[in-house]
C-alpha cells in the first residue's frame, strides 16, 4: 500500500517501546519508500508524543467508519 505525506493513518499492532498501541492515529510526515514511512504521533492537545520510522505493514488508511478516542499512555 502506497502512503502519502499529511495522510492519517492507524497503527495496526501495538509498538510499546514508543508507547503507541492498536488503533492509535497518526499523520505521515515522510514517505521513505514504498515500505518506510515516518509517522508522527501528538497528543489531544497538539504535542508531539512520538516520531516514528514504520513499515507500511505496521499502519494502515484511516477508514470511513472509524471512530478517534482518547486514552492515557500506559505509565512505566
Amino acid at each position: 500500500m502506497s502512503f502519502r505525506e499529511l495522510e492519517t493513518v492507524v497503527m495496526t499492532s501495538d509498538l510499546p517501546t514508543h508507547g503507541l498501541k492498536r488503533g492509535d492515529a497518526g499523520t505521515v510526515v515522510q514517505v521513505y519508500t514504498a515500505q518506510a514511512v515516518e509517522v508522527e504521533f501528538v497528543t489531544a492537545a497538539g504535542s508531539t508524543r512520538s516520531v516514528v520510522t514504520l513499515g507500511t505493514d505496521k499502519v494502515r488508511p484511516v477508514d470511513r467508519n472509524d471512530l478517534l478516542t482518547v486514552r492515557q499512555p500506559d505509565v512505566a
